[in-house]
C-alpha cells in the first residue's frame, strides 16, 4: 500500500497547508469554488477547507468539471516522474556519466529545469545520483570478494584513481580494506555503562562506525573481522565522552560528532533525514519516505531506519507509526521512549 493510500484528508490537508513538494503527484486538490484543481505545494493563497476536495489524480478531477491551474501546473508531474524515470534508466545503462545538458535534452527540458525536477523526486542532482550508483556498484562487488582492480571498472569507473578519489572521506575504508573485513584499518571500541543500560562504542580514524546497546567485541569482529580492535585509547577516550554525553542529554545536540557510516544511495538518503529531525520531533516512516522523494516507499524506509549502525547519532528513535505509537526498535522500546522522553525537557 503507498503512502498516499494509508493518508486521510486530513493528511492531505496537512500537506497543502504546508505546501509540501514530496506528495506532488500523488493527490490532487480541488477548489469547488473555483472549478480548479492543484498540486499540494501549489502557491496560490490556500482555500477554505469546507471547499476542498481531493482527488487521486488531475483525470479524476476533470471527471468532476474541474479544470488544471495553469498557475503550478498540476499535469506536468506526471511528465516530470516520466523523464526522471527515463533519465535513471539512461544512467544506468550508460557506461560512463552523462551530462546534464546531455540528459535534459533526452527528457525535453532546460538543464536548470531538469536539474531542479530529479533533485526534487530523487532528493539527489542527477551527478551525484549517478555517483551513488557507481559507489553502490562497487561495494557489491568488493563484498563479494572479487578483485578490487576489476571491482572498480565493473563499477563504470575509469580507473583506481579516480575511485579512490571519489570515494576519499565516503566508505571511510580502503577498497582493499571494504574487501577483507576492515584488514588495515584500526578501530577503538569500549563498552560503557549508561543510565540506558551497558553502550557499545566503536570509531574509525573517520568517526562513529558502532553505537548499539548490550553489545560488545564479539559484534565487531562480525563486522570488522580482519580489522585491527584496540580498546580505548587516548583520542577515542575524548571521543567516547562527546558520544556518552550525547546520549545522556540529547537536547544538546550531537552534529559535531563525526561518524563512519555506509549503506545504499537510498539508506544514506534516510540517514541523511533522520539527523535533520529536531529533538523532541518525531516522524513517521510515510513523511521519511516521502522527505527522500520516495513516498510509496513506506516500508524500504523502515528497512533503512533498521540498517543504522549509529544508534541515537543518527536517531532513529525518533521515527514512529503513522497512528502514533512507537512502533519497533532494535534495542527495546524502554530505550526508545526513555531517549524521546528525555528529548522533550528543556
Amino acid at each position: 500500500m503507498s503512502a498516499a493510500e494509508t493518508m486521510t484528508d486530513d493528511d492531505r490537508w496537512a500537506a497543502v497547508l504546508r505546501r509540501d513538494r514530496a506528495l506532488d503527484g500523488r493527490f490532487v486538490t480541488g477548489v469547488l469554488t473555483t472549478g480548479i484543481y492543484c498540486r499540494p505545494s501549489c502557491a496560490a493563497r490556500h482555500p477554505k477547507r469546507e471547499n476542498v476536495r481531493f482527488f487521486e489524480d488531475g483525470a479524476a478531477a476533470r471527471e468532476t468539471g474541474l479544470r488544471a491551474c495553469k498557475r503550478c501546473l498540476p499535469d506536468e508531474v506526471a511528465r516530470d516522474e516520466g523523464a526522471v524515470l527515463a533519465a535513471i534508466a539512461a544512467i544506468k545503462q550508460s557506461e560512463e556519466p552523462l551530462a546534464l545538458a546531455d540528459l535534459a535534452d533526452r527528457t525535453g527540458y532546460s538543464p536548470t529545469h531538469f536539474q531542479r525536477v530529479f533533485t526534487r523526486h530523487t532528493g539527489l542532482s542527477p551527478a551525484a545520483y549517478a555517483r551513488a550508483l557507481r559507489e553502490e556498484r562497487a561495494r557489491q562487488a568488493l563484498s563479494e570478494g572479487g578483485r578490487v582492480t576489476d571491482a572498480i571498472y565493473d563499477a563504470g569507473f575509469s580507473g583506481p584513481s579516480r575511485f579512490y578519489e571519489n570515494m576519499e572521506g565516503r566508505m571511510g575504508m580502503t577498497a582493499s580494506a571494504w574487501v577483507n573485513g576492515g584488514k588495515g584499518v584500526t578501530i577503538h571500541w569500549a563498552v560503557v555503562p549508561t543510565s540506558l543500560g551497558d553502550m557499545l562504542v566503536a570509531a574509525t580514524d573517520k568517526g562513529v562506525c558502532r553505537l548499539s546497546f548490550a553489545e560488545g567485541r564479539e559484534a565487531l569482529e562480525e563486522r570488522f573481522p580482519a580489522a585491527e580492535l584496540i580498546e580505548g585509547g587516548g583520542e577515542f577516550s575524548a571521543l567516547l565522552e562527546q558520544v556518552v554525553a550525547a546520549v545522556e542529554a540529547p537536547t544538546q545536540g550531537f552534529d559535531h560528532i563525526p561518524i563512519d557510516v555506509k549503506g545504499t544511495a537510498f539508506q544514506e538518503a534516510v540517514w541523511r533525514e533522520l539527523r535533520k529531525i529536531p529533538a523532541g520531533e518525531t516522524r513517521s516512516y510515510a513523511d521519511i519516505a516521502a522527505a527522500v522523494g520516495k513516498p510509496g516507499a513506506v516500508r524500504a524506509a523502515g528497512s533503512a531506519n533498521g540498517a543504522n549502525n549509529v544508534a541515537v547519532l543518527i536517531p532513529c528513535h525518533r521515527v514512529v507509526r503513522s497512528d502514533g505509537t512507537l512502533g519497533g526498535y532494535a534495542y527495546g522500546l524502554p530505550i526508545k521512549e526513555e531517549l524521546l522522553k528525555r528529548e522533550t525537557i528543556k
